[in-house]
């Protein structure tokens, strides 16, 4: 059932390389077998008929377990390469595939064994503990062994943890850290493998150049000192670099069978070498080989042009002189002119390997680190120099070659200890992956650690510390240090380990294109996707090629030793990252985390990422900091231009722990108010094909969040949720394509129910989670209320500012939303002006400030108009408020407006005769036969009640229904009044207003389906304006309550102004009047900020209210009315 996991991992490319978009990849089981689904599509219907239309989504357990046992699971890399290669002939054929068979000894230990014995235990482990001392070069050790030993215990939690395909620690730490560390950790082990790659291709060349056939060099280094001859060696290793590259990627590119057959040879190389070194200790006890170091004082000789180590020699014919006497003398004469320090000191000649019983080791405790060009001198021999003398003849002693210091010991020995992924890397060849990956790689660790740590002392107590300090053993006849100490002939080493390095080369260079190839065609860098595509037969060509350039790089910096600390970051920053995705997923104790392997906690994958981390910045500090930031800058790449992708990692493990940590932290109290910001759920409404049809709603919503802060776009649908399941997908899809477009950072939503105003409730009521909610809704203004076919569009518009009343929701109505600006706009001049007339918690002040953080208003100024009544002091009040906007910090100029109570105009009655008319006409159109029979009679009563008003005694009409009691407060008459309101209207969802041609309409504003539902606000609530208080600052009066004057204007005038609701009048009035101050003021303002009154506190009237609204905007190209929450949203205190 899993045996295509690799292929749907890896990906194919198309479809199948998306991982989120991939059913198999969500699935528990990825991929089932023919068999598999053969046996469920067998079904006979009988037994288990309750599950039988689900049985294509939850197959039978019978079918699950046969398909589990039948299992198989082939590599990605380069056994199905070497496969293709064989059978192209056969493709037609199809054969059975077999089920992997390496055990634990084959596919990991063995493997893990040949990857982590390298270049470096060759090349420079004897020089490390020379330099190092036996002490320090065993911290080193033991410090890489153990970060080795820790990761690789975090790494078997990780591969027992469910089949780990091909793939390797790429693999498992994308699936269990996330895409964005997935595909940054995997580039940098990428990078780590193809520097690991130029280091053993320079490992070989120097071999070659120095120790197998150094009359082979390009440019001759005979006769050249110091920095030139330096130069001529990194000249030659970078051509004979360059060539044995291009042969090993040639290699690969034409079959990589051939390396895979080679690799047994390698390995053979690398074990017969280290039984030569462990045999040839302990021929040392019984009889130590002779290798003579010759010293002039305490300075160690290059022995190559002299035979002899000594100044003379006695003869038959007398004394004479020797050919080092002759390098150090102008002649070969007894009185010939000598270099200074060669005539005050004597030669001496000293065994190079005094043997593991000598006792050197006590010299070789402690390290000697030196300066570049130091000479390599002996510690306890004397010497005569004169410090004034200058030192000649430099190139006859044996100089440190770079400036040595412990960190940099780190940094050249840790890739020694690297290879421990290559047996989770051959996971999809392994009989029993869980059993043998921790098995094996644990006890490959453990080998290697002992030869590493063994080495160590046994190389101090066995060679003679000169030797030791001598790199390229010039002091031994230019022999290869450790091959000096091999039995039976140094040269089973320098072959062996010639052997192994390429070996080592070929296969960096196989594994590295690979790598490539499946982040590539996992899609998560999109830069990269080229490197997905290969040959016919998926061999990786665009990524060999890559992967031998970047190699080349590393080939022309030329010296080992400066490489070794380029791959050391790169491999410590991936083993930082598995010891991460254990303890992570330890700590964060996710139900998926149940690994086989038990020998591991989160302290340990802790300590071993310290570690990791420690000795990042000890091999180098700026390799270390410029590793971090490729990693970091590949991070961010993914995250902003990756493909999104959900493997259920730790990542978002960890982000839902600490959402969670942050919503129990948010339960404990509302916001201070210091803290306050609008939460916005913002209403959009979509078309049949789930467009969204105010798309300025969310550029509005990006000028006043700027990014932060909660943002929800929610979307009411129509029907049932099972019919319109796929409909509310592209409806969220839409959604979110739109957030993007205008970068609305937040969540969106669709709610389906059976009608509009339940599904806005629904969304009202249910958005947002724990005290991670909304505060303030955004819906813009109903467009065309007034058509016929609009009435339930204005009905849900009522009932939802009723419903955000009773929530002690903030509401913002942007009216006329198609006129706003969209983020690309910038106003250069221009005013947010705020009409302030009555006080809702500060919204009016915090919003022009929240829009001007934004650059599409930044150069708007603010002007802030509060309305002053009869009995006020407006300068006293312009003073006041300036006063307080300067202890809030905003600066805005400050006008008061006074209104003054003035008659009522006959334009005014005209206004609301004909909209109480259209009231009547509406409801007598809607009703049905019973109900108008009904309403005919209420009609014919009411004509009655008129008649009758004209009698004074007469004044229980329709227009009066309840009189105030004579002691009546004036915060009871808002609620009094609007019982008194209009004749009875017919059920909300009947009504509908006609397009008045007398009233100038607004421009054309998108739709908005808005579902408001029951509830009112408490008539104790501090924050509520309806239109039964004049806004002028005069109390309402009762209808037929009035002065002398006003009975007067009664009884003048037009017969049809006689039945008009008083209320009505007078909030038309109202509405009138601060239209005319605000079109006078503000006509030229780029946005009008308004208190939004509230609806009437029982339902009649409601299309009356929408009309009052539409008065009070008329003329105003912007306009946000803003009804406030219920609380302080703004403050003076710091």
């Amino acid at each position: 059932m899993l045996n295509n996991l690799t292929d749907t991992e890896e990906g194919d490319g198309g479809a199948q390389s998306q991982g989120d978009s991939n059913p198999k990849e969500s699935s528990p089981f990825i991929n089932s077998s023919d068999a598999a689904t053969e046996k469920s599509q067998q079904y006979d219907g009988k037994n288990m008929a309750l599950f039988e239309e689900e049985m294509d989504t939850s197959p039978m357990v019978s079918s699950l377990l046969s398909s589990l046992a039948n299992y198989s699971n082939l590599p990605q890399g380069s056994k199905e390469h070497e496969e293709a290669e064989n059978n192209e002939a056969e493709s037609s054929r199809k054969k059975p595939v077999k089920a992997p068979q390496l055990g634990t000894l084959m596919g990991v230990y063995l493997p893990c064994i040949q990857n982590i014995f390298g270049v470096i235990l060759f090349l420079r482990m004897t020089w490390l503990v020379g330099i190092g001392g036996v002490i320090g070069t065993f911290i080193i050790v033991f410090m890489c062994c153990a970060t080795t030993m820790l990761t690789a215990i975090s790494m078997s939690a990780i591969a027992t943890n469910g089949v780990v395909p091909a793939g390797g620690s790429y693999y498992m730490i994308s699936r269990s850290l996330g895409p964005e560390f997935g595909g940054a950790v995997g580039i940098c082990f990428y990078l780590g493998t193809t520097f690991a790659g130029a280091m053993y291709i320079l490992g070989a060349i120097e071999l070659l150049l120095i120790y197998i056939a150094p009359k082979a060099a390009i440019f001759p280094l005979e006769g050249l000192e110091g920095a030139e001859a330096e130069a001529a060696l990194l000249n030659n290793m970078r051509v004979y670099g360059t060539i044995l590259l291009t042969s090993m990627a040639t290699v690969v590119f034409v079959g990589v069978k051939y390396v895979n057959k080679l690799a047994l040879v390698f390995l053979a190389c690398v074990i017969l070498s280290i039984l030569a070194v462990y045999a040839g200790v302990i021929k040392t006890a019984v009889d130590p080989p002779v290798f003579p170091v010759c010293v002039l004082g305490n300075r160690t000789l290059v022995w190559k042009t002299f035979d002899v180590c000594a100044k003379t020699v006695e003869t038959a014919n007398g004394t004479v002189t020797t050919q080092l006497w002759r390098m150090f003398c102008d002649s070969g004469l007894l009185n010939a002119t000598c270099d200074k320090y060669f005539a005050a000191n004597n030669v001496t000649e000293i065994q190079g390997i005094p043997g593991v019983t000598s006792g050197i080791l006590a010299e070789n405790l402690f390290g000697n680190y030196y300066e570049k060009g130091d000479l390599i001198a002996r510690n306890n021999m004397e010497s005569v120099e004169d410090p004034d003398d200058p030192l000649t003849s430099a190139n006859r002693y044996v100089l440190a070659d770079i400036t040595s210091f412990f960190t940099l010991l780190v940094g050249i020995y840790f890739p020694s200890v690297t290879g421990i992924m290559a047996g989770s890397n051959r996971s999809g060849d392994l009989r029993d992956a869980q059993k043998s990956i921790p098995i094996g790689t644990i006890a490959a660790i453990t080998t290697t650690s002992t030869v590493y740590m063994s080495s160590v002392f046994l190389f101090g107590a066995c060679i003679e510390g000169v030797v030791l300090r001598d790199k390229f053993g010039e002091g031994v006849h230019g022999n290869l240090v450790i091959g000096t100490l091999a039995w039976p002939s140094p040269w089973v080493i320098v072959i062996g380990s010639f052997f192994s390095t390429c070996g080592a080369g070929l296969q960096s260079l196989t594994g590295a294109p690979r790598l490539m190839q499946a982040i590539a065609k996992d899609g998560l860098v999109p830069a990269l996707r080229i490197f997905g595509h290969g040959k016919a037969n998926g061999e990786p060509t665009w990524s060999l090629l890559l992967t031998a350039c970047i190699c080349e790089s590393g080939i022309l910096i030329a010296s080992l030793d400066a490489v070794a600390p380029i791959l050391s970051m790169f491999f410590l920053m991936c083993y930082m990252f598995v010891n991460l995705a254990c303890a992570l997923q330890t700590l964060l104790r996710t139900p998926n985390w149940r690994p086989r392997f038990k020998f591991y906690h989160w302290t340990l994958s802790f300590l071993g990422m310290s570690l990791c981390l420690t000795l990042m910045f000890l091999c180098s500090w700026y390799y270390a900091i410029v590793a971090m930031v490729i990693a970091g800058s590949i991070y961010k790449y993914i995250e902003f231009a990756g493909a999104e992708k959900e493997w259920g990692d730790g990542i978002r493990g960890l982000s839902l722990s600490a959402a969670r940590y942050a919503l129990m932290r948010l339960e404990e109290g509302p916001p201070h108010t210091k803290n306050w910001r609008p939460q916005l759920l913002v209403l959009v409404s979509t078309d049949a094909e789930q467009n969204v049809e105010q798309p300025r709603l969310l550029s509005l919503t990006n000028q006043l969040k700027a990014g932060k802060g909660l943002t929800i776009v929610g979307t009411a649908l129509e029907g049932s949720f099972l019919a319109n399941y796929e409909q509310t997908q592209r409806a969220e899809q839409a959604l979110r394509k739109l957030m993007e477009t205008e970068k609305v950072k937040g969540f969106c939503q669709a709610t389906v129910s059976s009608n509009l105003r339940d599904a806005t409730s629904h969304l009202l009521q249910a958005s947002g989670l724990g005290g991670l909610k909304h505060n303030a809704v955004l819906v813009s203004w109903p467009r065309n209320w007034k058509q016929g076919d609009e009435h339930q569009t204005w009905r849900n518009f009522v009932e939802l500012v009723r419903e955000t009343t009773a929530a002690h929701l903030a509401l913002l109505v942007p009216k006329n939303i198609a006129a706003f600006p969209s983020n690309g706009e910038r106003f250069t001049e221009g005013h947010i002006d705020v009409w302030w007339i009555v006080h809702d918690g500060g919204m009016l002040m915090l919003l022009p400030f929240l829009l001007r953080q934004h650059k599409v208003w930044r150069k708007c100024k603010m002007r802030i108009f509060t309305v002053a009544q009869m009995d006020d002091n407006s300068i006293q009040m312009k003073k006041d408020l300036t006063t307080f906007l300067y202890h809030l910090r905003i600066d805005a100029m400050v006008e008061v407006v006074e209104m003054h109570d003035s008659d009522i105009s006959a334009y005014t009655y005209e206004k609301t005769l004909v909209m109480e008319q259209r009231s009547q006409m509406l409801k007598q159109i809607n009703l049905t036969k019973t109900e108008r029979e009904r309403e005919i009679q209420s009609i014919t009563d009411s004509s009655r009640g008129s008649i009758r008003r004209k009698n004074p005694a007469a004044v229980t009409t329709q227009l009066s229904v309840t009189e105030d009691p004579p002691a009546a407060s004036k915060e009871e008459k808002p609620e009094e009044e609007s019982k008194s309101a209009s004749s009875p209207v017919s059920p909300p969802d009947q009504v509908q207003l006609i397009h008045d041609n007398t009233t100038p309409t607004s421009p054309a504003t998108p739709a908005t389906p808005l579902t408001p539902g029951e509830g009112a606000q408490s008539p104790g609530e501090q924050v509520q304006m309806t239109w039964t208080e004049k806004c002028d600052g005069e109390p309402a009066k009762p209808p037929g309550a009035a002065t002398p004057e006003g009975i007067k204007d009664i009884f003048n005038m037009k017969p049809e102004w006689e039945n008009l609701n008083q209320s009505n009048v007078r909030r038309m009035h109202t509405a009138l009047r601060l239209n005319e101050v605000i079109i006078k003021k503000s006509s030229e303002a780029k946005l009008v900020l308004l208190n939004m009154p509230g609806p009437p506190r029982n339902r009649t009237g409601d299309e009356n209210y929408m009309e009052f609204l539409e008065v009070l905007t008329d003329g105003l190209n912007r306009v946000l009315l803003v009804r406030g929450g219920g609380r302080e949203v703004i403050t003076i205190y710091s």
